[in-house]
């Protein structure tokens, strides 16, 4: 499956079966998550952040194109980051590399929300791919 690498063994969370809302900082995009429609693409884990920001169509730059070789796709969890899986060593060690780190910073492509309660998500100006093509 694109964009999944084989390599990488995904954190061991519970998807969600309840559905929850997503706001993206600073644009203020609210989106209620569907779980019956998780996955929406073929972007980073099923159910990810980034799976579900470029679904609806938020520019949230992704290098390796969400197989955790990377981390361009660094985000922050601002509110609800207890409802989201833990970070695997792989992430960790993606967000070593991450500009402006935080204790609530997370890879988009690896952090999977688990439902149990909504999420601020703050992507980080250097973050948004501005770039149409």
């Amino acid at each position: 499956m694109a964009g999944v690498n084989p390599y990488i063994e995904p954190a061991k969370f519970e998807p969600s079966k309840t559905p929850y809302k997503i706001t993206f900082l600073p644009m203020k995009k609210v989106i209620e998550v569907d779980p019956a429609k998780v996955p929406y693409g073929r972007t980073g884990l099923p159910g990810s952040i980034l799976d579900i920001g470029m679904a609806y169509h938020l520019e949230i730059d992704h290098a390796c194109g969400g197989v955790c070789a990377c981390s361009t796709c660094h985000v922050i969890v601002s509110k609800g980051l207890e409802h989201c899986n833990e970070p695997n060593d792989d992430e960790q060690d993606m967000l070593d590399d991450a500009r402006g780190l935080t204790i609530e910073s997370r890879l988009a492509c690896q952090c999977v929300p688990n439902g149990k309660g909504d999420i601020e998500v703050t992507i980080p100006g250097w973050n948004r791919n501005l770039v149409k093509e």
